[in-house]
C-alpha cells in the first residue's frame, strides 16, 4: 500500500507565499517522476510542474518565474515553492508520483489533496 500526503496549503493574500510538501509512505520501492496538479473550481485538473528522478523539471507557462518544484529522494518528498502568488492560482493542489512497489512495475498515485486559496 502506498500513499502519498500533501500539507502545506492554506490561505494567503494576493504576492504571498506557500510551500507544499508531498511525502509518500508505504512499500515503496522506487520513484520516478513526481509533480503536481491543481484543480479550481468548474475547471479541469492541470499540470502545475513536473520533475524527474535526476531533476529534469517542467512547468506550466502561468507558473513560470513563480514555482519553484524540487525534490528529497532520501526522503521520497516533493516540494512545490510558490511565490508571488495570484488569485487565479487558487485551486485543490494534488501531488502526483509514478512509484513502483515490485521491482519493474510501475503506477500512478495521486495524494488528497490540499486547498491553496488567494485572496485579500
Amino acid at each position: 500500500q502506498v500513499q502519498l500526503v500533501e500539507s502545506g496549503g492554506g490561505l494567503v493574500q494576493p504576492g504571498g507565499s506557500l510551500r507544499l510538501s508531498c511525502a509518500a509512505s508505504g512499500s515503496v520501492v522506487s520513484i520516478n517522476a513526481m509533480g503536481w496538479y491543481r484543480q479550481a473550481p468548474g475547471k479541469q485538473r492541470e499540470l502545475v510542474a513536473t520533475i524527474t528522478r535526476d531533476g529534469r523539471m517542467n512547468y506550466a507557462d502561468s507558473v513560470k518565474g513563480r514555482f519553484t518544484i524540487s525534490r528529497d529522494n532520501a526522503k521520497n518528498t516533493v516540494y512545490l515553492q510558490m511565490n508571488s502568488l495570484k488569485p487565479e492560482d487558487t485551486a485543490v493542489y494534488y501531488c502526483n508520483a509514478a512509484i513502483s512497489v515490485f521491482p519493474g512495475r510501475w503506477n500512478y498515485y495521486w495524494g488528497q489533496g490540499t486547498q491553496v486559496t488567494v485572496s485579500s
